[in-house]
C-alpha cells in the first residue's frame, strides 16, 4: 500500500533507536523526509547514515528535549532543512523508576519534565507550520498510563497526560484539520528494554515470564510493528481517524492475559 508520504516531513524525537529508529527509518522508506531529534549526536548520526545509505532522506538535530529552547531548535531545524513540517511524532522518553516511596517531589518533577513537557513543548511550536500543511501529530505513549506498573510515578503520570492531551488536542485542532492521536506499546523489545532485562539477576527466566503473559503469539511486540501503525497513521489513508488512542501489543492490556 503507498501511504503517499512523499514529499512530507516529520519530526521524529527520539528517532536514532529503538520505536524511534523504526519510524524515522520506515517513513523515509515511504518517501518522506525525517528529522531526527535526540541527545546522542552519535546515534542521531548512524540512523541518519542508515537512512540515506538505503535511498531515504534524513537529517539530525542534537536535542535535550526537557529544555524548550532545545524543541524550540529542533523545529527551526526542521524547517530550515526542509522547509516546512507535516507530522510530528513524539516518542522519545525512558521510564526512570521515579516512585512514590523511592522518589521525591524534586525528582517526579524532574520525571515529568523529561518524559511529558517536551510533548507540549514540540507540538506548541511545530504548531504554526502543521497549520499551513494541514498536518498531524502522533504520540506514542505506554500501556503503564493504563494497567499501572509499580514504582514509577514520574513515568505512569506522564504517560496518562499524554493520552488526555491526545484527545484534548484532536479536539482543539479540529478547526485546522490537524488530526492528533496515540499509539500504545505494552512489551516492546527495544534496546533499553534489553539493557533492563539484562540488569536483573536471572535475564532468561524474566523475560520468559513476561512473553509468557502476552496473549498473542507469546511473543514481545517489534518495533516494527510499532511503527507500522504510528506511520499508517501519519498517512492520509488514515485520513478521519483522529482522537484515538491505540494499542498496540499483542492484547497485553486489555485482554486475559491468563489465557494459555
Amino acid at each position: 500500500m503507498d501511504l503517499g508520504l512523499q514529499g512530507k516531513v516529520f519530526i521524529v524525537t527520539g528517532g536514532a533507536k529503538g520505536i524511534g529508529e523504526a519510524i524515522s527509518k520506515l517513513i523515509a522508506a515511504e518517501g518522506g523526509s525525517v528529522m531526527i531529534a535526540g541527545r546522542s549526536q552519535a546515534d542521531n548520526q548512524k540512523t541518519v547514515d542508515a537512512i540515506v545509505a538505503a535511498g531515504g532522506k534524513a537529517a539530525a538535530v542534537t536535542a535535550e528535549l526537557g529544555n524548550p529552547d532545545d524543541c524550540k531548535k529542533v523545529v527551526a531545524a526542521a524547517v530550515e532543512s526542509y522547509g516546512k513540517i507535516d507530522g510530528l511524532i513524539n516518542n522519545a522518553g525512558a521510564n526512570d523508576g521515579v516512585g512514590l516511596e523511592n522518589g521525591s517531589p524534586e525528582k517526579f518533577m524532574q520525571s515529568l519534565q523529561h518524559n511529558l513537557s517536551h510533548y507540549y513543548n514540540l507540538a506548541h511550536y511545530a504548531l504554526p507550520y502543521l497549520k499551513a500543511t494541514k498536518g498531524n501529530i502522533v504520540n506514542i505513549g505506554s500501556k503503564v498510563a493504563t494497567t499501572g506498573q509499580g514504582n514509577t510515578s514520574g513515568y505512569a503520570a506522564s504517560k496518562g497526560a499524554i493520552n488526555a492531551l491526545t484527545r484534548e488536542w484532536a479536539v482543539e485542532l479540529l478547526p485546522f484539520g490537524i488530526r492528533v492521536n496515540t499509539v500504545i506499546p505494552a512489551e516492546v523489545w527495544t534496546p533499553l528494554y534489553e539493557t533492563w532485562i539484562n540488569s536483573l539477576p536471572d535475564p532468561a527466566e524474566k523475560l520468559a515470564a513476561i512473553t509468557s503473559k502476552i496473549p498473542f503469539e507469546k511473543r514481545m511486540t517489534t518495533s516494527e510493528e510499532i511503527a507500522n501503525t504510528t506511520v499508517f497513521l501519519l498517512s492520509g489513508r488514515s485520513s478521519h481517524t483522529t482522537g484515538q488512542i491505540l494499542y498496540v501489543d499483542g492484547g497485553y492490556t486489555h485482554l486475559d492475559r491468563s489465557i494459555s
